[in-house]
């Protein structure tokens, strides 16, 4: 039902978007921002779910909670930046939007580096010598 709930917002929101662009662009840009907002803050709930689920399964599994946490930053900083860069297109800076993307390319790059040098230092020691 969540669903339904968040694409009527969404047509609705589209709709009057639409009619706003022709009077009053700036009022139709911050109501498109205020509503990707207000559908992201109500999906919320659903991210703590998911991320007590995977914290349960990783304690079970006994995995390094550096994997999980550096794993959870990464997705984070992807859909941060997608929202941003969105945003951003919506707005008609299409440039400032490449650019967000490109910071949360890097960001990504940079977080993973413990887990590539951790992945490498295991095959150094499995590899015989």
């Amino acid at each position: 039902m969540e669903i339904v709930q968040v694409v009527g917002l969404g047509l609705v929101a589209t709709f009057l978007v639409l009619v706003l662009k022709e009077q009053k662009p700036v009022f139709a840009f911050l109501l498109a921002t205020f509503t990707g907002v207000i559908i992201f803050l109500s999906l919320i709930g659903k991210i703590a779910d998911v991320l007590h689920v995977l914290t349960r399964l990783a304690e079970q599994a006994r995995v390094n909670t550096l994997f999980l946490e550096t794993i959870l930053k990464i997705i984070g900083i992807a859909y941060i930046a997608e929202f941003g860069a969105q945003v951003t297109r919506d707005a008609g800076q299409g440039s400032i939007a490449s650019k967000i993307e490109l910071a949360g390319k890097i960001l990504i790059m940079v977080m993973a580096i413990p887990i590539i040098t951790m992945i490498i230092e295991t095959i150094v020691q499995i590899l015989p010598t």
